[in-house]
C-alpha cells in the first residue's frame, strides 16, 4: 500500500475574504526575489510576492488538479505546515474575466505611450504596474484553461 500522501493547508486571502482555501502537496510562486516552490514541512518563511501566478498542486485524491491564481503582490506565510497567501487582489483562474483583463491590457498600454510621450515617470511607473497586473490575468486565465 502506498504511503499516505502529505498534504498541508493553503489559505489565499484578500481585503474581500477568502479566495482560495484547500489542502494541497506543493504551491508555488514568485516571491520578489525569485519562484518559490513549498512543499510538506517546509521551514518557516515569510516572503513578499511579486505580481504573477500561485500554482496549488492538490493531492492525489483530488488527481493532482492544478489550481492557478492571479495575485498582484503580497505577501506568502508558511510555518507548522499552513500556507497563507495576503493579497491586495487575488482571482482564481476560472473567475477570470478575460475580456475585462484584455480591455485593461489596451488600457495600459494607451497610457504607457501617453506617459512616455509625455516624459512623465510616475504615470509610467503606474501604467506599468497595470500591464503587468493584465498580461497577468490574461496568463492565468490561459494556464488554467
Amino acid at each position: 500500500m502506498a504511503d499516505p500522501e502529505k498534504l498541508f493547508m493553503v489559505n489565499v486571502v484578500t481585503p474581500d475574504g477568502v479566495v482560495f482555501s484547500h489542502h494541497c502537496s506543493i504551491v508555488e510562486m514568485r516571491a520578489i526575489d525569485g519562484q518559490r516552490s513549498i512543499m510538506y514541512n517546509h521551514l518557516p518563511i515569510l516572503t513578499p510576492l511579486s505580481i504573477g501566478e500561485i500554482r496549488v498542486k492538490r493531492s492525489r485524491e483530488m488527481n493532482e488538479v492544478v489550481n492557478h491564481i492571479a495575485v498582484s503582490g503580497g505577501y506568502f506565510e508558511f510555518s507548522d505546515n499552513v500556507a497563507t497567501i495576503i493579497a491586495d487582489s487575488a482571482e482564481r483562474s476560472n473567475k477570470i474575466d478575460v475580456s475585462r483583463a484584455e480591455a485593461a491590457r489596451k488600457r495600459a498600454q494607451d497610457a504607457l505611450k501617453e506617459a512616455k510621450a509625455a516624459h512623465d515617470q510616475r504615470s509610467l511607473e503606474r501604467a506599468q504596474v497595470a500591464l503587468r497586473r493584465a498580461v497577468n490575468r490574461i496568463s492565468v486565465y490561459n494556464s488554467g484553461k
